[in-house]
């Protein structure tokens, strides 16, 4: 079982630096961050933590394609590879799709899974040659090469997935895993990994090597209260980039979000963060005592074959830096690293 986190890198870089250089004494696989417009840049940040760390892991969790041309996030990726020793990693996908539609690109036009499944041909290509000549659907290249080399043999290269099932099962056929976002319950877990295995034996592929990924909206603490109350103020910006399918996976009614999703598209999150009830939030989040978090985990998400669980830590600062909301009693992000060590992971069924 690993044990990655993964931030919006909006915190001051000092102070982001120094949580990621507990995460690596403490022994976390990876330290992820969202690549987004939004947010500082990831490969700065994760280069400036290179030589800072001994173990960690880093990559974008996840990095659009739409956005960001293949070869390019090949070049970034085995260049941070090279400053790592060979710690680097991608997950890839289409993108946010609120974060496309500022941008201008209708997301349901870009056919989304095709491009990825190409996406990910042109990066492993690019990775393991260093040359590439091809001509596809969506890029075409003749004669590019790259001297920016990974230093690992295989830089693993994953897929990020949401809805499925077409999605989860090309993870299983093509890439070295999956990182599924924002599920809570053993139903939509047990509806991914069928279906990567699905995919993986398609392809005569062993589905148990692969990276099977949890990303939850967490937080913990020893006031299980206070740490649900800041999880309850992200989960309307976070469900409202959940597929209506997914939803009902984590028996949420699509209907019942529609508030807070206007809520969010306005800017207004202390308003969907009053629309967001307890029980709601406590469906779309795993939050609240040591024990209480580690008791949902081993019951909803490691049951089904998970082996990869994908923090998303929220804490106060996040909270205010997104809501402008004061939340007191909650654990800084170093805390809850070190709380999540120390009482959280002893607890999980390996």
């Amino acid at each position: 079982m690993k044990i990655s986190y993964v931030m919006l890198p909006d915190y001051p870089l000092d102070e982001t630096i120094e949580s990621i250089k507990l995460a690596d004494r403490l022994g976390y696989y990876a330290a992820y961050a969202a690549d987004e417009t939004w947010h500082k840049d990831l490969w700065l940040l994760f280069a400036a933590a290179a030589d800072k760390t001994e173990n960690i892991r880093f990559g974008p969790n996840l990095s659009p394609i739409t956005l960001r041309e293949p070869t390019l996030i090949c070049q970034a990726a085995a260049t941070l590879d090279e400053l790592t020793g060979g710690r680097a990693e991608c997950v890839i996908s289409s993108g946010n799709f609120g974060l496309l539609a500022q941008y201008g690109i209708d997301w349901a036009k870009t056919r989304p899974l095709s491009r990825v499944k190409e996406a990910h041909h042109v990066m492993r290509t690019f990775l393991d040659d260093g040359a590439i000549t091809f001509q596809g659907e969506f890029y075409q290249y003749t004669g590019l090469f790259s001297f920016a080399r990974p230093v690992q043999e295989r830089l693993p290269l994953k897929l990020g997935a949401m809805r499925g099932p077409k999605s989860f099962q090309a993870a299983g056929e093509i890439s070295d895993g999956v990182h599924h976002a924002l599920s809570y319950t053993r139903e939509a877990y047990d509806y991914l990994v069928d279906n990567v295995r699905i995919g993986a034996e398609r392809a005569g592929r062993d589905w148990q090597s692969l990276d099977i990924g949890a990303w939850v909206v967490f937080a913990t603490g020893e006031d299980g209260e206070a740490a649900k109350q800041a999880a309850r103020a992200m989960v309307g910006l976070y469900a409202s980039s959940m597929p209506a399918e997914q939803l009902r996976r984590n028996g949420v009614d699509p209907d019942s979000l529609r508030e807070i999703i206007a809520a969010v598209g306005a800017g207004d999150l202390s308003r969907a963060y009053e629309l967001t009830s307890p029980e709601l939030a406590e469906k779309l989040s795993v939050a609240g005592t040591p024990q209480e978090c580690a008791e949902k985990i081993n019951r909803e998400i490691l049951a089904s074959g998970v082996n990869h669980m994908i923090l998303a830590i929220t804490d106060a600062a996040l909270v205010k830096a997104f809501s402008g909301m004061e939340l007191p009693g909650v654990l800084s992000m170093s805390e809850q690293l070190q709380l999540v060590h120390d009482k959280v992971k002893p607890a999980l069924d390996a």
